[in-house]
C-alpha cells in the first residue's frame, strides 16, 4: 500500500499562468508559500521558515484559479507530489517537484482577495456555484419550508432555564425522483 497526499495552506506567490491547450483543456500553474513559525531554542527568538511549492491545476480547477486566484490569495490545496525531469538549453537534466492539485479552496475574507469580485466566491472560504433555493424546490416539486416563529421566553423570578427550540416538521414528501435527500 502507498499514499501520495499533500495538504497545504498558504498564500499564492504570483498570479496563475494560464494555458489553453489545443484540446480545450485548461492548465494553471502558480507558486504557493507556506510559512512555519517557531521559537529558536538557543536564543528564544521567533523565527520563520518559508517553503515555496509549485502548484499545477487542470481543467475546472484551473478555470477557478484563473478567475479567483491572485498574488497573495490564501488557499487550501489538496493534491499529490510529482517530480519530473527535463533537459535545459545547455543539455543538463533538471528536476522539478510539483503539487498536482486535486482540490482547492479559497480562504480568508472576500475583501482581501482581489480576484473575488463576483461569481461563486463565498466569504469564509471555498468556491461554490451559486445556489437558488426557490428554483431548486420548484424543479423538484417540493414545498418550500416556511420560517417558524421563535418561542418567546417568559419573564419570571429567579433562575430562567434556557428555552429550547423544537424542530419544525418538514413538508418534504420524498421528492419526485424518489431520493430521500432534499437537495
Amino acid at each position: 500500500m502507498s499514499l501520495n497526499k499533500v495538504l497545504l495552506i498558504g498564500h499564492a506567490g504570483k498570479d496563475p499562468e494560464i494555458r489553453h491547450l489545443e484540446s480545450g483543456v485548461v492548465n494553471a500553474t502558480f507558486s504557493l508559500a507556506t510559512t512555519e513559525r517557531y521559537r529558536d531554542r538557543t536564543s528564544g527568538e521567533m523565527k520563520e521558515q518559508t517553503e515555496w511549492h509549485n502548484i499545477v491545476c487542470w481543467r475546472n480547477l484551473a478555470e477557478v484559479a484563473e478567475k479567483y486566484v491572485r498574488k497573495g490569495t490564501q488557499l487550501f490545496i489538496e493534491g499529490r507530489i510529482r517530480t519530473r525531469s527535463y533537459n535545459d538549453k545547455d543539455g543538463n537534466t533538471r528536476y522539478v517537484t510539483e503539487i498536482l492539485a486535486d482540490n482547492m479552496q479559497l480562504l480568508g475574507r472576500k475583501a482581501d482577495n482581489p480576484g473575488a469580485q463576483g461569481g461563486g466566491y463565498q466569504q469564509g472560504g471555498g468556491y461554490q456555484q451559486s445556489y437558488q433555493p426557490q428554483q431548486n424546490y420548484q424543479q423538484r416539486g417540493w414545498q418550500q419550508p416556511q420560517p417558524q416563529p421563535q418561542p418567546q421566553a417568559q419573564p419570571s423570578q429567579g433562575y430562567n432555564a434556557p428555552v429550547q427550540e423544537t424542530p419544525a416538521a418538514d413538508s418534504y414528501d420524498g421528492g419526485a425522483d424518489g431520493d430521500d435527500l432534499p437537495f
